[in-house]
């Protein structure tokens, strides 16, 4: 082996680790799985394996240029900011010319393989999505808290996708789903603000409700939100989505989430808007999980 292989190896590796950076693996992976959950409710059990391979990958893609291209928008920002400061376009890791090339080959394939496997539909509104968080999403965190609800928006779409691309049709179930995810965007963005509120000054986000305070009304809206998840969390079983069980584990994810909040109220406290961030980080994913294992069952 020659002196220069290895630092040909390095470098690669170097690179390709950035590129990783970029898609923002956890939160892309919670998009594609949301893909999936969607998919997978739809069908009924009836899986087509490889149209859900392909429909998680390109869920996948999809929301790693949607990441990449708010990355470039915001490299400027994020070099100002402790938690983002190190990303791959504040560090000089990745150029703009670049990670613009990035997002355009991760979505055209995204939407290429979703027009292959899906239906147009699906296709159409996978586009939708990227352009309302990308250019109508990004833009407005400096604006105000109108932000929340037009990131929630496309923050929601991916079980409704995975549903259209099982059925090719909007329903009333697969607004359900939306809407679920919809109202749990609101929690879990604040909460995140909440957390984040000083490095998020420095770039001028206004994130948080209630002109941006981390106070009283805006706890109570974070509760309220919060509440609202428990009877939102039935109606799959209403609608005869879902059974009994998944229902239950639904409420009970429903109320201890919203326990979290009373705590936020009394103390107004970061560690308490913690809890509600990692709450809202669970309650998504397991309250998915169950619809899908009592669907299955």
């Amino acid at each position: 082996m020659t002196p220069s292989q290895p630092i040909g190896v390095s470098l690669f590796a170097t690179r390709a680790k950035a590129y990783v950076e970029l898609l923002k693996p956890r939160l892309s992976m919670l998009v594609a799985f949301s893909c999936a959950f969607g998919y997978g409710l739809a069908t009924q059990g009836q899986v087509d394996w490889k149209v859900l391979a392909i429909l998680t990958f390109a869920g996948f893609l999809l929301s790693g240029a949607s990441v990449t291209i708010n990355q470039v928008h915001e490299r400027h920002l994020d070099a100002l900011m402790v938690r983002t400061r190190n990303r791959p376009l504040p560090t000089g890791r990745v150029s703009v010319e670049e990670a613009i090339t990035f997002a355009i080959v991760c979505m055209l394939l995204s939407l290429a393989l979703l027009w292959w496997v899906t239906n147009p539909l699906t296709t159409i509104l996978s586009l939708v999505s990227l352009i309302l968080y990308s250019f109508v999403y990004t833009p407005l965190k400096r604006v105000g808290p109108i932000a929340v609800f037009v990131g929630a928006i496309p923050g929601a779409l991916p079980p409704l996708l995975g549903w259209i691309a099982a059925t090719g049709s909007i329903s009333h179930e697969a607004l359900i789903i939306f809407g679920i995810q919809f109202i749990w965007q609101f929690p879990h963005f604040w909460a995140i603000a909440w957390v984040a509120d000083d490095d998020y000054k420095k770039a001028g986000f206004k994130l948080l409700p209630s002109g941006g305070g981390k106070d009283l009304n805006t706890a109570v809206q974070i509760m309220i939100y919060t509440m609202f998840l428990i009877p939102f969390g039935l109606l799959p079983a209403k609608f005869g989505m879902t059974g009994l069980d998944s229902a239950i584990v639904a409420t009970v994810c429903g109320v201890a989430f919203f326990a979290q909040t009373f705590s936020l109220m009394k103390t107004g406290s970061r560690q308490s808007a913690l809890r509600i961030m990692f709450g809202s980080f669970i309650y998504l994913p397991v309250v998915q999980i169950a619809y899908l294992l009592d669907k299955v069952g």
